[in-house]
């Protein structure tokens, strides 16, 4: 038996699950919508989601653990959100928030203007502080990304766009190899 698979995913007040071929929840931040994958059911009981797979076959018992998980934070997701850091380390390098987009000088010759997508938020503190944020954990992970894919950190000096909690180790030059 699957370790995450077994557990069950308490449902808050607020929050209402309706199970199809798709499920979906809909709480206080928004609505998620996912189809549920094969070799699995989904049962709903007393405010509390149980996940069980139809037979010992290899996928679906991968799927198992897969599906519990992405059901954990579709419910954690509209009652919570998840949010993720970003700094951005360099002379120069901000970024600007500009109301449906945000500016960032990440040392190129031209200014990158990102448009967040739907969902989710990217708020600026102090020109170098960025937090992205939303319901969706998939796309609030994606979008990081896509920021952090922007100017990644360089490995000599550290430069770059980095996650809050990232830890660089950078390379020494070529003085430190004579």
């Amino acid at each position: 038996m699957s370790r995450i698979g077994k557990l069950p995913i308490p449902v808050p007040k607020g929050v209402t699950v309706t199970i199809g071929d798709t499920v979906m929840v809909k709480g206080p931040k928004g609505q998620l919508e996912r189809p549920v994958v094969s070799g699995v059911s989904i049962t709903e009981t007393d405010g509390v989601l149980q996940v069980a797979r139809d037979s010992e076959i290899r996928e679906h018992r991968a799927n198992h653990g897969l599906m519990r998980a992405l059901l954990n934070n579709m419910v954690v997701g509209v009652t919570a959100g998840f949010e993720k850091k970003l700094d951005i380390i360099g002379v120069g390098y901000k970024a600007e928030d500009k109301g449906k987009f945000v500016l960032f000088n990440l040392g190129y010759s031209h200014p990158i203007e990102f448009t967040p997508p739907a969902g989710v938020t990217v708020a600026v503190d102090k020109n170098t502080k960025v937090t992205v944020s939303g319901y969706d954990k998939e796309a609030v992970g994606q979008t990081a990304a896509v920021i952090r894919g922007f100017r990644p950190p360089d490995s000599y000096k550290g430069k770059g766009v980095r996650y809050a909690d990232e830890v660089i180790r950078l390379k020494a030059g070529k003085a430190a190899k004579k």
